[in-house]
């Protein structure tokens, strides 16, 4: 039977569309061939979704972007995209996305038309609301206004950088966040990077460290970090075990999502976990950690060589079974949870015809082998469940007798088409599961295994490359963030020199030494506590040493803490003295005599001298930036160290350079000293001008986050004190150390105010 409509072919020897179809092909005016191709099955997609006025309003808008001069691109993603989007959001979307698209053809931004079309159904799709489509758009129109032209002062020649990238990316983003979050990301991206074209491409497309840091912050669920003390209680109490925990990220994997699992090193976990199935965050955790216990409590490694890949995977599956029995017999709360979790394939979901079912068979026995109400009536699955719970009856069984049964299963119910390369993936992960790799061992090497706990060696004779980075945060005042992670500070003992030099400043100075000195006899402790009961001591406690000594001669055990000890009482102080070490300090100062470094040598020296004469703990630092990835941070004097000729050396040899990038450096200090146990601890910074770094544009940045140190410091009961070389340091030394500065007006008496500001503070 004929419809009694032919197709008609034009002169290219196309076949042409259905008339009614030809009739909307002539309203979008469209001479694409790539359009022509597909129009015709858009069409028929778009009829069974819009109404007459939407349609109309569908090939007008298609029209309009055919004519763009963008080639096909917007035009057929529109085609093909629109009918979803509509289904994904419930309403009429067409205005607001067409006045984006105009927009961005008006400004240098047209090349980002195409892409903004091609991901708007997987973003609508996540959203499934016109509002949040609405913010979407918002948030992209923001990011396009703020970063076009924005690029070495030009207004109107350069197109966003980030635009595209932010596409591309943005189903993912709202995959994992809320569109707040999403807005929060984009925002940081804009703020941070909106004058550096290249790293904003490298943020928009999530390839920067700080990129994926604020990523990670911006999303929801049970964080890891929020958890980590409640599950280390809960292994130690419910398993006896008291392994490390380490979460890994599973934000940036698409692909191949990271899988549970453990090695030597630790238990890997998600970093988050959102609620799924009615089972809160915190109890997916236990139930990952759980099942991990039970396998390192009752798993046999099995020699898998000779085995087929569909062989070890149903031993992976009956023994991830054997395992949850174990773990509910013990534990039956277990059960909710796992059950909650474990999904339900549909007993018919996989066409054995036209694809590989073996993982969907081995989904559903493995429900049915954790679920006495499975429901599935294969006649195969229910005899290995009645073997398999024979056993687990019996006790606890072994893996080498699970694994028997699993070769078996696969034996009997191998299929041909288990070869196919469809496989049926639906309902078939369980995700709190962990990849078994330590449930086999391998006699040889080959392609497809991995030594997972292959031990690290040290290469011989190989000198270390020194400490690894620390990062540090820093303070955002225009966000009143934290830029997580954002600064890279390397720490290093700083290179020795002559101490001589040292020496010879000392002497130098010989007269202020001695008034210094009887300032310092005024200052040391002079009352002294008696410590009693002391095994060993500085002298004999004759009370106790005549007590004990009746004891041992009436037969009773005596007591051997028969010395006692002194100290002294009214003083305990811990300090650290940073030193600002960047290149300004190799200017000359007004006579010309010598340099503000060579000054400040003279004045630590007689600092240090100073507080080793008074006995207060103390320790030296310096401190210098290139740009926020490299802040050296140099140990001159520690804590432990007394005022000898090491320290001296590395002192002789200070050297300036770079910037002055403070608030890590004094982050860094601040976390030595905080941990020092004494009544009062002074970090006492030297510096001879303003936080600046060549990285950083706006002057009040790096003072507001040096500012956020100090307070952070102050919260852990350092006191913080700067004495600063710079005349023009009222400006904003006050904005960020309140009172507890002093600017020198006079350098050249630097080594006279140092110590003698020391004793102020400590007196």
């Amino acid at each position: 039977m004929t419809t009694g409509i032919r197709p008609v072919t034009d002169a290219r020897k196309r076949p042409m569309m259905h008339p009614q179809v030809q009739t909307y092909w002539h309203e979008v005016d469209c001479g694409f061939p790539p359009v022509a191709d597909v129009f015709e099955e858009c069409v028929y997609e778009a009829l069974a979704v819009f109404s007459r006025e939407q349609m109309k309003a569908y090939l007008e808008a298609a029209r309009v972007l055919g004519k763009l001069g963008r080639g096909p691109e917007p035009m057929l993603a529109f085609l093909e995209e629109w009918p979803s989007v509509v289904t994904a959001v419930g309403a009429d979307v067409l205005t607001p996305v067409m006045d984006f698209v105009r927009a961005m053809q008006k400004s240098p931004n047209g090349k980002a038309i195409a892409p903004f079309l091609q991901t708007l159904a997987a973003v609508a799709r996540r959203l499934q609301s016109a509002e949040q489509l609405q913010f979407y758009i918002d948030i992209a129109r923001d990011l396009m206004v703020r970063t076009t032209g924005s690029i070495h002062g030009h207004h109107t020649t350069f197109p966003s950088p980030g635009l595209p990238e932010f596409f591309a990316q943005a189903p993912f983003l709202a995959k994992l966040l809320s569109m707040a979050g999403v807005k929060n990301w984009v925002e940081y991206g804009i703020r941070n990077y909106g004058n550096h074209p290249e790293r904003q491409v490298e943020y928009f497309q999530l390839k920067s460290a700080d990129s994926r840091a604020v990523l990670q912050r911006e999303r929801h669920g049970t964080l890891f970090a929020d958890v980590e003390r409640q599950l280390d209680l809960y292994l130690r109490a419910l398993w006896c075990d008291s392994d490390t925990l380490v979460p890994y990220s599973t934000a940036f994997d698409e692909i191949r999502k990271p899988i549970p699992y453990y090695d030597k090193l630790g238990l890997r976990v998600p970093d988050v976990f959102d609620d799924a199935q009615g089972v809160a965050g915190l109890d997916r955790y236990r139930a990952v950690l759980a099942h991990m216990i039970g396998h390192r409590r009752w798993s046999k490694p099995q020699i898998a060589d000779n085995w087929s890949p569909f062989q070890r995977m149903a031993v992976e599956f009956f023994e991830d079974c054997r395992i949850e029995n174990l773990l509910m017999r013990e534990y039956p709360g277990l059960r909710r949870i796992f059950l909650a979790l474990h999904p339900k394939p549909v007993e018919d979901a996989c066409d054995p015809e036209t694809t590989s079912c073996l993982r969907h068979r081995l989904a559903m026995l493995s429900r049915a082998l954790i679920d006495p109400d499975h429901g599935y009536a294969d006649t195969d699955l229910l005899t290995f469940a009645g073997r398999f719970h024979e056993l687990i009856a019996a006790g606890e069984s072994s893996t080498d007798e699970i694994a028997t049964l699993a070769l078996s299963y696969v034996a009997k119910t191998r299929r041909q088409s288990d070869q196919l390369a469809k496989v049926h993936f639906d309902d078939t992960v369980v995700d709190y599961r962990d990849d078994n790799r330590q449930l086999w061992r391998f006699i040889e090497e080959g392609d497809e295994e991995e030594a997972f706990d292959e031990e690290r060696r040290l290469e011989q004779n190989k000198e270390p490359q020194g400490l690894p980075p620390r990062h540090y945060h820093e303070w955002d005042y225009q966000s009143q963030t934290y830029r997580p992670d954002w600064v890279s500070l390397y720490e290093a003992l700083h290179p020795s020199g002559n101490p001589a030099v040292i020496d010879r400043l000392l002497a130098k100075h010989a007269a202020l030494a001695k008034r210094l000195k009887r300032l310092l006899d005024l200052l040391k402790p002079q009352d002294k506590v008696r410590i009693r009961y002391q095994e060993d001591g500085t002298e004999l406690d004759l009370d106790v040493a005549i007590r004990s000594l009746i004891d041992f001669k009436g037969g009773a055990t005596p007591d051997p803490r028969i010395n006692m000890s002194h100290r002294t009482d009214g003083r305990d102080i811990t300090v650290m003295l940073l030193l600002d070490l960047s290149e300004s300090l190799n200017e000359k100062i007004a006579d010309g005599s010598q340099t503000i470094l060579e000054l400040s040598q003279e004045a630590v020296s007689l600092l240090a001298w100073s507080i080793e004469a008074l006995g207060d703990p103390f320790a030296i630092a310096g401190f210098h930036s290139d740009t926020r990835h490299e802040v050296r941070y140099h140990h001159i004097k520690g804590f432990s160290e007394g005022w000898d000729d090491a320290v001296k050396g590395r002192l002789a040899a200070m050297e300036a350079g770079w910037s002055t990038r403070m608030g890590a450096a004094l982050r860094h200090a601040g976390h030595y000293l905080s941990a020092r146990k004494a009544d009062k601890k002074i970090l006492l910074l030297l510096t001879d001008g303003e936080p600046a770094d060549i990285d950083v544009a706006d002057p009040q940045h790096l003072r507001a986050d040096a500012k956020k140190a100090v307070e952070e410091l102050a919260t852990k009961g350092v006191t913080t004190f700067c004495l600063s070389l710079d005349p023009k340091a009222d400006e904003y030394v006050r904005d960020i150390f309140g009172n507890r500065y002093e600017v020198l007006d006079r350098i050249e008496r630097l080594p006279e105010k140092l110590p003698m500001l020391y004793m102020a503070l400590t007196k």
